[in-house]
């Protein structure tokens, strides 16, 4: 049996040597298109480059760098019984008078400055002093945090 090849064999040489040329042809004019068009080829090469960074960044610097935590902690808020107030030892203890135990049990039952000032015939001056005292020696910096503290170290019922 005779090579297919063989019969067909210069159909297949100028074949391929007219895809070779075609080739280099296409090579040589892609050639001149880019030295013609250098400048606006590399123009377009950066702009690409600075918008591929443009979106990392963006990325980046729109990520949270926190984690937000979200703590519940039970306050438990129980109106102190009225007139019982904790021995005079454990007021002198904490350095707390007994106005500004007062104070802080009206506090406890939830009234506000104003409320507390009205209550026990004082300014409302006077009660923002006893209640920044307070603050300052239960070494807290929130109205609730001092009730839990007094309820903790048994001033408040």
């Amino acid at each position: 049996m005779r090579n297919p090849f063989s019969k067909n064999k210069l159909v297949i040489l100028y074949g391929a040597s007219l895809a070779g040329i075609l080739l280099l042809l296409k090579w040589l004019e892609f050639r001149f298109v880019i030295i013609d068009h250098a400048f606006e080829i590399y123009i377009g090469a950066i702009a690409l480059i600075f918008t591929c960074l443009g979106i990392w960044l963006a990325v980046k610097l729109t990520k949270p760098k926190t984690n937000t935590v979200i703590v519940e902690k039970e306050v438990y808020i129980t109106k102190p019984a009225a007139g019982i107030m904790p021995d005079e030892k454990t007021l002198l203890k904490f350095g707390i008078s007994k106005r500004e135990w007062e104070v802080l049990a009206l506090m406890s039952e939830g009234l506000s400055n104003q409320e507390i000032a009205e209550r026990l015939f004082v300014s409302l001056n006077t009660i923002k002093t006893h209640s920044s005292n307070l603050f300052e020696k239960l070494d807290v910096k929130r109205r609730t945090q001092a009730i839990e503290k007094g309820k903790r170290l048994g001033i408040l019922a």
